[in-house]
């Protein structure tokens, strides 16, 4: 049995219903996909043996396995995938995530047991990548269909099985025995190596930490940056890194209310702090700070943004006068009509982890260098949901993993306004839906006009560019990493060196 330890809680533990980065972590391996997608970003037969895609990617022809069982016995068939992608497609089912995922879906036909058919009316180029993701995965038609609240538990057709899951403590896997189909993309196709995984909720990092280094559990993630050094430095402990693809970590700027609805103070507060320095300095060099919005492994990130919009706080000092902020008060705040220029982070406390927190309270004082006063505004995951929701916050911040730029029309498109798109900005929809049924060529042309918009006209502040550190037991060998940088154990097993 592998024993990881998580920092980080999962509200909804099945991956149609939620976006969360634990959920896909834990699920990944219980759920199998259409298609894989290795780790050089090429695509690879699993649950689907081939695949046809008309030359205007409006359809898309899956044929699948004929072998594939669920766990709970019920067999993968054209209708068993229909009924998945219509359940995330039903707004009442609240699968957003999942559903920006499969975009406009026009029908999805099951033309016989074992083929099934996506179609659109417009192009959409990204669905194989999205397939991928276990937010896509397929699960057991009946557990679909039983009714009742499907938020607590999965059942997919994975090499492992979800014995139990309970919000706060973790999650228990049982291996698959008689699991056979795993992807070519993987090492081998036959049963996991692992007799089970559990994993539990250990929010602190200290006792994470003496976790792995005492031996009681095997992996840990989220290794808090100033013990990586002391942890890669232990006798017998291993640490991999895999940097995330997608969305970096950055400040979202609410453009649709005071004070970010002024282009100008967006950008004063994008360039008039050294967000490098505070990065390196709180999260002592284990990640890269970002140049720009997305992450370099991601699929047409614009390499030409370079970071040069940071750093410039005369700039910033230039920008506030011209916005009419041109009084301070008597802390040293700039002040517009007797209102002081305030801007709050808020944050859900039960997520956003403490080196964040570390990282914002960094940048207070250099924010008050240039007059702006950033405040800490910490709620729980309830009011977090619909504050943001409802546009009632300044600023907020996260990132979106996703090896394929489509990752911006969740982040910036309006449909995605009160759930990823936190700027709340609707000006990229024409860019943004061009680019998802357009060739190459021009999806790159289109992705690098987003990006650049994003920070010219000053919608988030990248921050830094998020990587999965699992820090293990030397004994665990075998890991290997899905694209959207979250750790697959199908093929990993405990070497006890005898």
């Amino acid at each position: 049995m592998l024993r990881v330890a998580l920092g980080s809680d999962a509200s909804i533990i099945n991956p149609h219903l939620t976006g969360s980065s634990i959920t896909a972590t834990i699920t990944r391996d219980v759920v199998d996909s259409l298609v894989a997608q290795s780790e050089d970003n090429s695509f690879h037969p699993w649950l689907a043996e081939d695949w046809e895609v008309s030359e205007d990617n409006t359809e898309y022809t899956f044929h699948l396995r004929d072998d594939v069982t669920f766990s709970d016995g019920e067999p993968l068939t054209a209708e068993a995938v229909k009924i998945n992608f219509d359940f995330i497609l039903d707004p009442a089912n609240n699968s957003t995530y999942a559903r920006s995922l499969l975009g406009a879906v026009s029908e999805i036909e099951a033309t016989d047991e074992h083929t099934v058919v996506i179609r659109y009316d417009e192009p959409f180029a990204p669905l194989l990548q999205a397939l991928s993701l276990p937010y896509l995965g397929i699960q057991s038609p009946a557990y679909l269909q039983s009714g009742g609240d499907l938020a607590g538990d999965v059942v997919g057709s994975g090499p492992f099985v979800l014995d139990s899951w309970a919000q706060g403590q973790g999650s228990t896997l049982s291996k698959r025995d008689d699991y056979a189909w795993g992807s070519d993309s993987f090492a081998h196709t036959g049963a996991a190596y692992l007799d089970g995984i559990e994993y539990s909720y250990l929010p602190e990092a200290s006792t994470r930490l003496g976790a792995l280094t005492s031996g009681q559990v095997d992996a840990i993630d989220a290794i808090p940056p100033a013990n990586y050094e002391s942890v890669t430095s232990t006798d017998g402990v291993v640490v991999d890194t895999y940097e995330n693809p997608g969305v970096v970590y950055a400040f979202q700027l609410n453009t649709t209310r005071a004070p970010f609805d002024d282009v100008l103070v967006r950008q004063a507060f994008q360039t008039g702090v050294d967000i490098d320095t505070a990065v390196t300095a709180t999260l002592f060099d284990t990640v890269e700070p970002a140049q720009g919005i997305l992450g370099p492994q991601t699929e047409y990130v614009d390499e030409a943004i370079d970071g040069s919009w940071k750093n410039d706080p005369e700039r910033a000092e230039a920008l506030l006068d011209e916005a009419g902020w041109t009084e301070t008060d008597d802390d040293g705040y700039r002040v517009k009509d007797g209102e002081r220029l305030s801007v709050a982070w808020t944050y859900d406390e039960s997520t956003s982890g403490e080196d964040n927190v570390n990282l914002v309270q960094a940048l207070q004082s250099a924010y008050r260098e240039i007059g702006i006063e950033l405040v800490l505004d910490p709620v729980d995951s309830g009011t977090y949901s619909a504050r943001t929701s409802s546009g009632d916050y300044d600023t907020t911040s996260y990132y979106f993993v996703r090896a394929e730029a489509d990752i911006l029309r969740t982040v910036y498109g309006s449909a995605s306004i009160g759930s990823g798109n936190g700027s709340r900005v609707d000006s990229l929809d024409a860019q943004l839906n061009e680019a998802v049924g357009a060739d190459a060529d021009r999806r790159a042309e289109l992705y690098a006009e987003v990006q650049q918009t994003v920070i010219d006209e000053a919608y988030s502040v990248p921050l830094y560019i998020p990587a999965y550190h699992l820090g293990h037991a030397d004994e665990l060998q075998g890991v290997r990493w899905a694209t959207n940088a979250k750790p697959l154990f199908y093929n990993a097993w405990l070497d006890s060196g005898e």
